[in-house]
């Protein structure tokens, strides 16, 4: 079965092309295609590549004020005219989405209907950045590969097993009522990152106590205990918890309503909270956590104190997590920063040292795939796992149609 996954941001479209045969490999295998189109200003940057390492990039100028639609539509380009070579194969079994929230309505893995989308739609106000544009994802393969079958795959779908004293937020009872609740995020490589301990450290995930940290331009944490999600720092939306690139994660709400009574507006707000805060709002440098590192090695003090902020906070909820969980028997690190920046984990792991966990500064340093980075002595085991979301996408939806009769296929 030939799987086309496409996981859709506000600014960046990316599509990977995954071939599964009669069983699922134990390892993440390398996608047959893969292509990413980034949204700067008027242009779009175009990048794909194949397994045959037949690749392509262009920086393209838009025809009109970009948008989502034209991530779609340069999408397309790379299968046409100079990207020829580096192209997918013509035959594509299904499609599938990362969809940030479904709401309470779906959690698992579900074939797309128009009941399905509808719930999307009324999602997309909790996340505003991804869920509109995951719905373009959509209908931009109907328009291209007419009616195969399309999976939505749901970032809340891993959390569908907090506990009420998890997801209830402390306002009014009623609030539940409207829906109002945390519902977590980036579950899909939670989840993975959780499996994937498990297998490296050949133990049985239900007898693990981990902590995951994906750690990216969005960030957050998730408990799991005996394989499942019991509290996560993401909420309503993906923008409570850890400080993020541009998000600024948690702050007291008696904020907001200063602001709103010196005059802001909601979507001036909106704009602030998601776009101009974290890493971005205090370095003043850049969302980027390279940058950052490298600033702050140049003496740029605010760029260290967005560094300092964003470790404080991380080793905060770390040990929330470990609360919640009645101890810790792995630590993951994923994502972005996670997976890059041997600062961030460095300053992550320093305050553990009481708990017995220890980091190998030597092999924190290295840059080679999967690994243990925690020292010999550490009787916690520190990973660092390379997010895996498309596949862990694409191995989902593979799982559900396989279950299918074949004529429904």
């Amino acid at each position: 079965m030939r799987i086309l996954v496409f996981n859709a941001g506000s600014s960046s479209q990316k599509a990977s092309l995954y071939e599964i045969g009669d069983s699922l490999p134990l390892d993440p295998p390398e996608p047959l295609w893969e292509g990413k189109v980034e949204l700067d200003g008027d242009h779009v940057h175009i990048r794909a590549k194949n397994s045959q390492n037949a690749s392509v990039e262009d920086y393209l100028r838009l025809p009109s004020p970009g948008g989502p639609i034209y991530l779609a539509q340069a999408l397309v380009g790379l299968w046409s005219g100079k990207a020829l070579e580096a192209r997918p194969p013509a035959s594509i079994d299904a499609a599938a989405h990362r969809i940030v929230n479904g709401g309470a309505e779906y959690r698992d893995p579900a074939v797309i209907t128009s009941e399905v989308k509808a719930a999307i739609a009324r999602m997309a106000s909790s996340a505003p950045l991804h869920n509109a544009v995951e719905l373009d994802g959509t209908e931009f393969v109907e328009k291209r590969f007419g009616r195969i079958p399309q999976v939505a795959v749901f970032d809340t779908g891993f959390h569908k097993t907090l506990p009420e004293a998890a997801y209830v937020y402390p306002g009014p009872y009623e609030w539940v009522a409207h829906g109002i609740r945390r519902f977590g995020f980036h579950g899909i490589n939670h989840q993975y990152c959780a499996e994937r301990a498990a297998q490296l450290l050949r133990k049985d995930l239900v007898s693990l106590k981990i902590v995951t940290c994906h750690l990216g331009n969005g960030c957050s944490l998730a408990g799991v205990k005996g394989g499942r999600s019991v509290d996560t720092t993401m909420g309503f939306t993906p923008l409570e918890g850890l400080m993020m690139g541009t998000r600024s994660g948690s702050i007291d709400p008696g904020i907001l309503t200063y602001l709103m009574r010196q005059g802001i507006t909601g979507a001036q707000l909106d704009e602030t909270l998601n776009r101009k805060s974290g890493l971005l709002g205090i370095s003043g440098v850049s969302s980027n956590m390279r940058e950052i590192v490298r600033a702050m090695k140049d003496g740029n003090a605010r760029a260290k104190l967005a560094f300092d902020i964003f470790v404080h906070r991380l080793r905060s909820l770390i040990g929330t997590m470990m609360a919640t969980l009645d101890g810790i028997d792995v630590l993951v690190f994923t994502g972005g920063i996670g997976e890059n920046s041997p600062e961030v984990r460095a300053a992550a792991c320093a305050g553990f040292g009481f708990l017995r966990l220890h980091l190998d500064i030597l092999q924190n340093a290295r840059d080679d795939g999967d690994r243990d980075v925690a020292a010999r002595e550490s009787e916690v085991r520190i990973l660092v796992i390379a997010a895996q979301e498309d596949w862990a996408i694409a191995k989902e939806t593979w799982k559900l149609l396989a279950s299918r009769p074949t004529s429904a296929v």
